[in-house]
């Protein structure tokens, strides 16, 4: 006969793995990585909690690697103004571009609610490139791939909002354009 108390506690932890794994293989740096592969990564990951309004971190902080949302909410935000930029929820993922170089935070990330991040740090994924080329490099070139793909959006944004500023102006030139005749008219 099985030990009810001991079985749960194993059945508990190997859900809880089983998540964890899910999540990975849900992140589009991971989803070209096999089980073993995945594996490896959440032996590196490091489970932090933040309480709902504590600072995850600053704006122009050091970048020393991704956050992954196990539980709960994110808020990215812009400073000075504390424009929010994005809320962020399980599964998702934050500080992405700290796994290339240590370049300062473009944002501050709140904790909203009581979260369990996983982090993954810079050093871990050069230390695993080390170990596992093969794996290590499938994520690299991912992330290349999505950093690539949020260039070329972004660029699409300043296209438009170039585009809309020029019929603005050309819209203001011709309001201006419009008074001065009123203005000679009625002199």
């Amino acid at each position: 006969m099985t030990d009810s108390f001991w079985g749960n506690i194993f059945r508990s932890r190997d859900r809880e793995e089983e998540g964890v794994l899910a999540i990975l293989r849900g992140l589009p740096f991971f989803e070209d990585l096999s089980r073993k592969e995945l594996t490896a990564i959440e032996r590196i990951l490091h489970r932090r909690e933040y309480k709902p309004g504590e600072v995850i971190f600053y704006q122009g902080d050091s970048g020393v690697g991704m956050y992954i949302i196990e539980k709960g909410t994110v808020a990215i935000i812009l400073e000075p103004t504390e424009q929010v930029l994005a809320e962020l929820h399980e599964g998702e993922f934050f500080g992405e571009m700290a796994l290339l170089n240590e370049s300062p935070r473009s944002a501050t990330a709140i904790a909203r609610t009581h979260c369990t991040l996983l982090f993954f740090s810079h050093e871990e994924l050069f230390s695993l490139m080390d170990r596992e080329i093969k794996c290590g490099l499938k994520i690299v070139l991912r992330l290349a791939q999505i950093t690539g793909e949020r260039l070329r959006r972004s660029n699409e944004q300043c296209q438009a909002l170039q585009e809309e500023l020029h019929t603005l102006r050309e819209q203001l030139k011709t309001i201006n354009q419009e008074k001065a005749e009123t203005e000679t008219l009625n002199e």
